[in-house]
């Protein structure tokens, strides 16, 4: 079976198209991220897939290869606006903030998932599996992945005990332990609740 291509994107009869992805939405810390990627047909990057079956340093290189010749742009919503809003909705905002960052308006959005998110500057059509289906989809996807990775690990240096250079600041157990002896830090999602049970341990 071959991998994603632009035969979506040809499809929506305008241009440009953008795809769209997020990543981060069921950890217990840190931001959700979202990607917008417009590709240039002329310059394709070769192995774009969804994220999640590439290796962290395939997805690296693919990352900096797609900054090289597409246009992104890359959004996020606070840990503050995921405790206040719904992850849900928080997701739709990252999302919103990426098409907003690119340098060019697109005139279509193929979106990753069964949702549209509300308040996008252009049209989109939510695609299930799109990161395996869409080239557009599959470049944000990486984006999203290698940007939030990346900032994960930058949080750990300051809170080294969670893991979250390896876990990415999900539910694992090494992070699940570090929360129950250290407690609750500034970059947990105090909505989520593992994490809001043991605040209410504490309290």
């Amino acid at each position: 079976m071959s991998g994603p291509d632009l035969s979506l994107e040809k499809a929506c009869g305008a241009a440009p198209v953008c795809g769209i992805d997020e990543v981060g939405r069921g950890p217990w810390a840190g931001p959700v991220m979202a990607a917008a990627v417009i590709l240039d047909p002329a310059r394709l990057p070769d192995g774009l897939n969804d994220s999640k079956k590439l290796t962290a340093r395939r997805r690296e290189a693919l990352a900096e290869e797609i900054a090289a010749c597409a246009l992104v742009g890359i959004g996020e919503a606070s840990v503050e606006e995921i405790d206040r809003l719904n992850i849900l909705q928080a997701t739709y905002l990252a999302m919103s903030r990426a098409v907003a960052a690119l340098p060019r308006t697109p005139a279509f959005a193929l979106i990753d998932g069964n949702r549209i998110a509300p308040g996008l500057s252009c049209p989109a059509r939510a695609v299930i599996g799109g990161d395996a289906r869409s080239a557009s989809i599959a470049a944000a996807s990486i984006v999203a992945k290698v940007a939030r990775d990346r900032l994960m690990a930058q949080l750990a240096q300051d809170f080294p005990a969670y893991g979250w250079e390896r876990n990415a600041g999900y539910g694992v157990r090494v992070h699940a332990e570090a929360l129950k002896t250290y407690g609750i830090t500034p970059h947990h999602r105090r909505s989520f609740k593992p994490v809001h049970k043991i605040l209410c341990q504490e309290n």
